[in-house]
């Protein structure tokens, strides 16, 4: 190959460098002469330095091409310069010589209008002054002329109103005290007003002492409403309660006047209608003056009135009572009862003397023949009259409750703004209450030798007090018949529940009573135990109290037959179904919500229970039940045994499940007693489902091998006493020891009778529990 070839580049004759010349290009864009190796990366390197070149070629002509408008652009910037620097100037002798000057004027104007302001404000505050000051003495002067011949006690009364509308500093100020007095008037305003105050307060005591005397209620309401003008409320608000009292005392001792003929006292209910009477007037009197006191005294002084009228129910009512107590001789009939020697039963305690006439009855007709009357203690406690003295309590008793109601809703202050909240609020307020104030039953203990006085279920105080306000609270919102109200206090009240009540039972269980054991490895003291139960109680009796808080204002009666919808009681209250559907929603909904959180504790604590204190005695109860077990022994040599123990065989063979029921016994039922029985029923399913898996089954994997025929027929017989034992009475239980029954049925059939079942098919009927490999082990556990 000739050199003008290679320079010429013919590499149609090198096809291998042709190639790497391909590949160098594909792997570098821009080859380095440096790297070069070859001809032809030296011709490449070149032609990239071309490319390269002719590219900033093209950029520099474009440079060049656009300095004509840069340099037209800078002689612009140029000029814009030079004209900005003449504006500076300009505006540079503008602010020196013009202003300057303004600016000195405008400050001056500035502190001249804040001085103007000053001296405005002075002039008004003086002229205010000026102002209170003539309305002090128009005001002195017309009291004075008012009480002078024209007597106008309303005009003088309303003149010292407006007086008191002056602030005290100006009144007793220099100014007034030179200004106000006169000749007519010569003493200083204040004292002035104060003695016509005085003055007019006698006067108006003594008129309204008159008009209540004469029977005027015209005239005593003009003076009542002119007590609080002068400054002299408290007076009036006295005065007018002793004559209300009057007017109390007078109709209490008219309702006691025995009616002629004397007849009137002897009536059942005459000092229930009495004191009835007496409430019903205090009543009246409170609705029909409330608004009249209010209105001229201001809001909230009617119980000023009420504390009055109070004190002289008090009196009135005590009368009433000792009256009624002498007449019907109440404390007599007490002492009666209560000195009372019941003979009857006494002498049915004694043994009787047989006599050929039998047993003869007390008080019998036969006693003394048909003239011989009864002598009966019955004589001094007449039954009927004692229900019927019992019948009047009742109703004043019930009067009393209405009476202290309306009072204490008039003497409520009210705040229509919070009408909403109120419900809720006493809801909280009161779950907090019951807690405070919270007791748990005593006498509760697990000794069955220590008889228990209080009555099931054992519950705390607080979920009584609290279901009660909950049920209150919820038919009171119904009674509004508005959804929205139902619907707000539901969902608050669900809340209350959840945030509160379940909240503060948590607490408890975990901090004041959970089951800690004394030392390690035992048992929690007895009181907490108790304490604990009861806890656990007091949430399934919620869960119940709830339930039927709900089920009674939706109208669900457990006791009506399948296919008979009652009717919802809410529809008298919200007569259209889609505001019936929201309420019932919202019951509906409070009711799940909180049996959710609540049954969920109670699980919880039912299986601490379980694990702190059932647990740790049924592993001491299975091992003493199976201390001498001995499942591989014969027939003859059990027979033996029980006869070197001098014991009956039937008995020796049944001390497993005897001594399991002794130890069982002792452990469950102090806790059945205590607890209610749906949560006795939940904790009994709990340790069967232990005592089936854990214990029994291991038990029989334990003697696998080691067991003869004989043995398997009596460890099947053992442990179905123990299954008895536990599920007695409770079937349901006894279907949680069904893999254990299975495999010890299994173990003990005849071989034809396993053959039988193993060709009827897969289970042969049977529902089987275990797997196939269990049914194996099943079978092997008697040993060949």
């Amino acid at each position: 190959m000739s050199a003008n070839n290679l320079l010429n580049g013919d590499l149609s004759a090198h096809p291998t460098r042709k190639s790497s010349l391909k590949l160098n290009r594909s792997s570098s864009s821009n080859p380095s002469i440096h790297d070069a190796s070859s001809l032809a990366d030296v011709r490449a390197s070149l032609a990239a330095l071309h490319t390269r070149e002719t590219a900033i070629t093209t950029r520099l002509d474009s440079l060049i091409s656009s300095q004509a408008d840069l340099s037209r652009e800078l002689g612009r910037l140029d000029l814009f310069r030079a004209n900005l620097g003449s504006q500076v100037i300009a505006t540079r002798s503008i602010s020196n010589g013009m202003l300057s000057s303004a600016a000195e004027t405008a400050g001056r104007l500035s502190n001249r209008v804040k001085e103007l302001d000053l001296e405005k404000d002075r002039v008004q505050q003086t002229l205010k002054v000026v102002e209170q000051v003539a309305e002090l003495k128009a005001c002195v002067h017309g009291v004075v002329g008012s009480m002078g011949a024209p007597q106008d006690w309303e005009a003088a009364a309303g003149y010292i109103s407006r007086a008191s509308k002056i602030p005290e500093p100006i009144i007793r100020g220099g100014f007034a005290a030179s200004i106000v007095p006169s000749v007519e008037v010569p003493d200083a305003p204040w004292i002035t007003l104060e003695n016509s105050k005085e003055s007019l307060c006698g006067l108006f005591l003594r008129e309204f002492e008159k008009a209540a005397k004469d029977g005027d209620g015209a005239k005593i309401t003009r003076f009542f409403k002119l007590f609080p003008l002068i400054g002299r409320g408290d007076v009036g608000l006295d005065v007018y309660g002793r004559y209300v009292c009057q007017g109390v005392a007078g109709t209490a001792r008219a309702t006691l006047k025995e009616v002629p003929g004397g007849a009137g006292r002897q009536d059942s209910f005459f000092y229930a209608n009495a004191l009835t009477k007496l409430f019903e007037h205090i009543a009246q009197i409170v609705e029909s003056h409330g608004s009249l006191v209010e209105r001229h005294y201001g809001e909230g002084k009617m119980v000023r009135v009420i504390e009055r009228l109070q004190m002289e129910a008090d009196v009135q009512g005590g009368i009433i009572l000792d009256s009624w107590s002498d007449d019907r001789s109440v404390n007599r009939r007490v002492t009666d009862v209560k000195s009372y020697p019941f003979s009857f039963l006494v002498q049915s305690y004694l043994p009787q003397q047989k006599t050929l006439g039998g047993t003869p009855r007390m008080n019998s007709p036969a006693v003394g023949g048909g003239t011989n009357p009864r002598s009966s203690e019955d004589e001094g406690v007449n039954m009927k009259e004692i229900d019927g003295l019992l019948n009047e309590i009742s109703v004043m008793l019930g009067r009393w409750s209405l009476y202290t109601r309306f009072l204490a809703g008039k003497c409520k202050p009210r705040d229509p703004g919070k009408h909403g909240a109120n419900n809720t609020d006493v809801v909280e307020r009161s779950v907090e209450k019951a807690f405070q104030l919270d007791e748990s039953p005593s006498g509760l203990s697990l000794n069955l030798s220590k008889p228990i006085e209080a009555n099931a279920p054992f519950i705390i105080s607080a979920v009584d007090d609290v279901m009660y306000i909950v049920s209150a609270v919820i038919q009171r919102a119904i009674s509004t018949s508005q959804r929205e109200v139902v619907s707000h206090v539901v969902t608050t009240s669900s809340r209350v529940l959840d945030s509160d009540f379940i909240k503060m039972m948590h607490q408890k269980m975990e901090d004041e009573s959970y089951l800690r054991p004394v030392v390690q490895g035992g048992l929690p003291p007895e009181d907490k135990i108790v304490a604990f139960i009861v806890l656990i109680n007091s949430l399934d009796v919620s869960n119940e109290y709830l339930a039927r808080i709900i089920t009674t204002r939706l109208g669900i009666s457990p006791d009506q037959p399948n296919g008979v919808s009652p009717p919802n009681p809410l529809t008298a209250s919200f007569p259209f179904e889609n505001d019936v559907a929201l309420v019932t929603s919202s019951l509906n909904n409070l009711h799940s919500t909180f049996t959710a959180k609540a049954t969920e504790l109670l699980n919880g604590g039912l299986q601490v229970l379980f694990n702190q204190v059932i647990r740790q005695k049924l592993r001491t109860i299975m091992a003493e039940a199976f201390r001498d077990a001995d499942y591989w022994r014969t027939e003859e040599e059990l027979a033996d045994m029980a006869l070197q123990n001098d014991e009956d065989e039937d008995e020796f063979l049944d001390r497993v499940p005897r001594r399991f029921e002794q130890g069982w016994d002792a452990l469950m039922k102090p806790i059945a007693r205590l607890m209610t029985a749906k949560t006795y029923n939940t904790l009994l399913e709990i340790t069967a489902t232990h005592l089936s898996k854990q214990s029994l089954e291991k038990r029989i994997s334990s003697y696998s091998g080691k067991t003869n025929a004989y043995g398997a027929i009596r460890m099947e017989r053992d442990f179905n006493g123990i299954i008895s034992t536990v599920a007695k009475g409770n079937y349901s239980v006894r279907e949680l020891f069904n893999r254990v029954t299975q495999i010890l049925m299994v173990a003990n059939m005849e071989d034809d009778e396993w053959e039988e079942l193993a060709d009827a098919g897969d289970d042969g009927g049977i529902e089987w529990l275990l797997t196939q490999e269990e049914l194996r082990r099943a079978r092997n556990l008697v040993r060949e």
